[in-house]
């Protein structure tokens, strides 16, 4: 493809994901763009600056936890000077909490500094560069953790997190096509040494499982989006039957209420309920064993005390509640 075919794409693909989010900047309400200053953001900022000129603004968050993490700030700043677009950074300081490893709490934490960004920059959204081999990739990790539909719904075109509205426009863009038109273009970005580092997961995906995949089934980042689509309609019908069953049982969810469900059901809105309440749900091995004390629960003395979702459920009553591990 050319690169005036791909700029074209790439407008395109921007458009969609306006028409779908009903979201289009304003002169006091630009769109912000997470650059890093990689390859698949950069590609994204070129793109937003061209087909919305003055509507677009850059945010960069600087975690501090790579050797090039001042690389990158300095090309995003350089980057964002170029195409006349302004640019806030924010540096942070992680903390990561026992159990927790760093690249999670790094994303958390990048998470809630760009929608600090978007607040005070008045933007409407927060745009992030996720493109279809991140997808790709998310959905083959998210199997091979044995992940349930929100897992395999991998990563959503729009979505909310802390009051924040984010988009990802490109998940239908090749990751390859997007470097050779920044390549054409003469437009630089910045490698991350880590991304070639085979201890991580998601590389070994990218570099040795993604090749076999494209040499046996070529096109196939097209239907992993397909499957990772029908997975999150499927998902939604599920949050939807959940939502129903908990108005039904209560909140906090009545025992004997939960005992009238089908299992499945009770699975359905027991993850639904935790999520609301714990901010995650629990695990497969949590869940099981919660059902099974659920289902012996048939006389008043009976005691419930798990630890799930990173707190306790316990019976209060007639109900579970859920409290945080202190």
């Amino acid at each position: 493809m050319t690169a005036h075919g791909l700029d074209d794409q790439c407008a395109e693909a921007l458009r969609d994901w306006s028409r779908c989010s009903g979201l289009a900047p304003q002169p006091d309400q630009p769109l912000g763009v997470a650059l890093s200053a990689g390859a698949d953001s950069t590609a994204l900022l070129l793109a937003a600056s061209r087909l919305w000129p003055g509507g677009v603004v850059a945010l960069h968050v600087n975690h501090g936890m790579q050797v090039a993490s001042e690389a990158f700030e300095e090309g995003a700043q350089r980057l964002g000077s170029s195409l006349g677009v302004p640019f806030r950074v924010e540096r942070l300081v992680v903390s990561v909490a026992p159990g927790q490893s760093p690249e999670d709490a790094a994303r958390r934490e990048r998470y809630r500094a760009l929608g600090r960004m978007a607040h005070a920059t008045g933007a409407m959204a927060v745009l992030l560069g996720h493109q279809a081999d991140d997808q790709a990739e998310t959905l083959m990790l998210a199997l091979g953790r044995g992940a349930g539909l929100p897992g395999l719904a991998a990563m959503a075109p729009i979505f909310q997190r802390d009051g924040t509205c984010f988009g990802r426009p490109f998940l239908s863009m090749r990751g390859d096509r997007l470097r050779a038109w920044l390549l054409a273009q003469g437009v630089s970005f910045v490698e991350d040494p880590s991304n070639q580092d085979l201890r991580f997961t998601r590389n070994r995906i990218r570099h040795v499982l993604m090749p076999a995949w494209e040499q046996s089934f070529p096109g196939f980042r097209e239907t992993v989006a397909r499957s990772a689509r029908h997975a999150a309609e499927a998902q939604r019908l599920l949050t939807a039957l959940a939502e129903q069953d908990l108005r039904e049982v209560g909140e906090p969810p009545a025992i004997a209420a939960l005992q009238r469900l089908s299992r499945e059901r009770q699975a359905n809105v027991l993850r639904h309920w935790l999520r609301l309440r714990a901010g995650h749900g629990p695990s497969t091995a949590q869940l099981d064993a919660l059902l099974g004390v659920l289902a012996a629960c048939r006389t008043r003395g009976h005691q419930i005390h798990l630890r799930v979702a990173g707190g306790w459920v316990r019976r209060d009553g007639g109900g579970l509640i859920w409290t945080p591990s202190v």
